[in-house]
């Protein structure tokens, strides 16, 4: 074989690339290790390929690729028996680094620091090796007979030295000398660290270990220490993950064993999708409903993205719909490039119409759902509405999909379809004006007396204590004709849902403006705004409430949607007084006016008690108030 030696100059369109490449990559510098390690890959998949096509003849024998690490001399090699270079190919690959317009390549990263996004652009993968390396071996022999194995060595400079090497078995080393600002790499966990991060599921195995350690090996002759060196590894991914299989293989303990690998404190999950597309676009993956209750902003980020099973990502926001960022699992997609950038994921086509079709697949499975077994569906709504919620809050189509198995629970602990629950309250809860009112409360405890107000006029009450309930009833009332949604405690029961007929009042006009005095001077509170109502004798003395409009805008502030001049005014309260009950009548035959105030201030306080609105030295007086009138 003739001697390969060559010395020259890498055809880069500036001097300034190695620094460019350690200077911009570094905030994302352990992605040299996914970077050489998804090459080996390639190169083995490769040979692999050829093998089948029958292109390959001879024996593949073991494909195991292989990380070590030797921190006495500082070096990490990666190595794999894959396909291989021959001295040429090492110059065509590694040499010839096509860079039109490298100033403008400066230019436009000098101010960025996105790794992923340099990479991506500028295919700059064998590069990376160089923000942790002052220089890069690359020895290599290629699977085609009779090939020379050759040696390639650069110091971080744009020269280059390329000669033979007596290199006998198929396929690449890459040997990193680690410089002296990386030396971390040059430790066993954190090295493995990084495999398990990007390399856990690639479909070729990987063995990871250190170089070339010294372990006692008994005695000589002489009763001496005896010596030998191994090398411990271990492989360290699984290149069979389960989303790469066939789902009428797989039972569900299968589902549930892989989501412990990838979730091993976590509870077991409600149920699963597999996802399994070959056209338009290519994809799989396994997503995950967990039980999330309402504490769903702690589970985001939970889903992964890879790429030929070599972990991307799990910011997947622009891949997943934001509603779905709940789900857990993996999704894995050859058609979003490996060195993926956040503007890449916003524009492309393919991105979208996975999104959508993860939408469609999550929207098919709960209507399936459903329909399967709707009993089964109602026990696990409590832990999917907020999914479906959020859902129908930001996607109009997801709305159309999921509207006819949406379920809401009343305080009975019924559910009812959309549908149904309309049907369900029509007769009792339409007004004046033809409208179907939907009474809830969201904290059924604190609102209780007005949930019994609204039963005893044969009302049914909606349960909506969720984070995102009040986006949910401003979406519902856009979708369904002639229906209106008013929290419980919003106003007084006869008010909720007008009707034709009302109760009279008991009360003369002077009557009502007396009592209506008596209360003013009791309370004192300009934010409180006075009315003598005609309510039933059996309704409460005096009711709190706040209107429907202004507690939404408050609750819109507090959530950051658009309102936050609301979030500065000063509650305001609508306080209805019963004037049919007996103790507004009792307070009006008090004949002394202070008697008047204090029998007004003790009704007014168990109102505000009532609400929970009644704290600190204003309900020690209360209290003292109560203990002298049983006195």
């Amino acid at each position: 074989m003739a001697e390969v030696s060559e010395k020259g100059s890498i055809s880069i369109h500036t001097e300034n690339i190695f620094p460019i490449i350690k200077k911009f990559l570094y905030s994302d510098h352990e992605i040299f290790l996914r970077e050489l390690v998804s090459n080996a890959v390639d190169a083995t998949q490769k040979l692999k390929k050829l093998a089948a096509l029958g292109d390959y003849a001879g024996e593949l024998g073991n494909l195991t690729i292989e990380v070590k690490f030797d921190k006495e001399n500082k070096t990490i090699t990666v190595s794999d028996r894959g396909l291989g270079m021959t001295a040429d190919e090492i110059k065509k690959y590694i040499n010839q680094i096509a860079f039109s317009g490298a100033a403008e390549f400066v230019e436009k990263f000098k101010d960025k620091t996105d790794a992923k996004d340099i990479i991506g652009k500028f295919g700059l993968g064998f590069y990376s090796a160089f923000m942790v390396a002052d220089k890069v071996e690359v020895i290599s022999k290629s699977y085609q007979t009779d090939a020379q194995a050759a040696r390639w060595i650069c110091d971080g400079s744009t020269e280059f030295e390329l000669t033979s090497h007596n290199k006998t078995e198929r396929g690449t080393d890459i040997i990193l000398h680690v410089n002296e600002d990386s030396t971390e790499f040059l430790d066993e966990y954190r090295l493995k660290g990084i495999l398990e991060k990007y390399c856990k599921f690639l479909p070729v195995e990987i063995k990871f270990g250190t170089q070339q350690e010294s372990v006692e090996d008994g005695v000589d002759k002489e009763g001496k220490p005896q010596t030998k060196t191994v090398t411990k590894d271990r492989i360290i991914n699984n290149p069979n993950p389960l989303w790469a299989k066939s789902p009428a293989d797989l039972k569900d303990e299968d589902y549930l064993a892989f989501y412990k690998e990838l979730y091993p404190f976590s509870e077991d999950p409600l149920f699963w999708i597999h996802l399994n597309v070959d056209y338009p676009f290519t994809l799989t993956g396994i997503l995950y409903f967990p039980k999330v209750k309402n504490d769903f902003e702690l589970q985001k980020n939970k889903i992964q993205l890879y790429s030929r099973q070599v972990f991307i990502t799990d910011e997947v926001k622009d891949v997943v719909p934001d509603f779905l960022m709940l789900l857990h699992g993996v999704i894995d997609s050859p058609d979003i490039p490996l060195n993926v950038s956040r503007s890449y994921l916003q524009s492309d086509g393919n991105v979208k119409k996975i999104s959508q079709h993860i939408t469609k697949k999550v929207a098919d499975k709960l209507q399936e759902l459903a329909k399967k077994d709707r009993k089964d569906f109602e026990k696990k709504w409590d832990d999917i509405s907020i999914f479906v919620k959020y859902g129908i809050i930001s996607d109009e189509k997801f709305y159309d999909r999921v509207k006819d198995f949406t379920l809401l629970k009343n305080t009975e602990k019924e559910y009812y379809t959309l549908t149904e629950y309309t049907e369900k309250v029509k007769p009792q809860q339409t007004d004046k004006e033809g409208n179907v009112i939907y009474l809830y409360t969201t904290d059924a405890g604190k609102q209780d007396s007005f949930i019994q107000s609204a039963k005893n006029k044969t009302y049914d009450v909606l349960l909506l204590d969720g984070v995102l309930d009040n986006h949910f009833i401003n979406t519902l009332e856009q979708k369904l004709e002639k229906t209106q949604v008013k929290r419980v405690d919003s106003d007084i029961a006869d008010k909720l849902i007008e009707k034709e007929i009302r109760p009279e009042s008991v009360l003369s006009a002077d009557e009502q403006a007396k009592i209506k005095s008596v209360f003013e001077k009791a309370i004192a509170n300009t934010n409180m705004q006075l009315a003598v109502e005609a309510l039933a004798p059996e309704d409460m003395p005096v009711v709190i409430t706040v209107s429907e409009f202004m507690r939404r805008m408050k609750d819109m502030a507090k959530l950051g949607g658009g309102y936050g001049f609301m979030g500065n005014m000063p509650d305001t309260y609508q306080v209805s007084i019963n004037g049919n009950h007996s103790l507004i009548a009792k307070i009006l035959k008090e004949e002394i006016e202070e008697k008047q105030i204090e029998l007004a201030k003790q009704v007014f306080d168990l109102a505000l008690l009532s609400q929970n609105m009644l704290t600190g030295p204003a309900l020690t007086q209360f209290i003292k108030r109560s203990v002298m009138f049983v006195h």
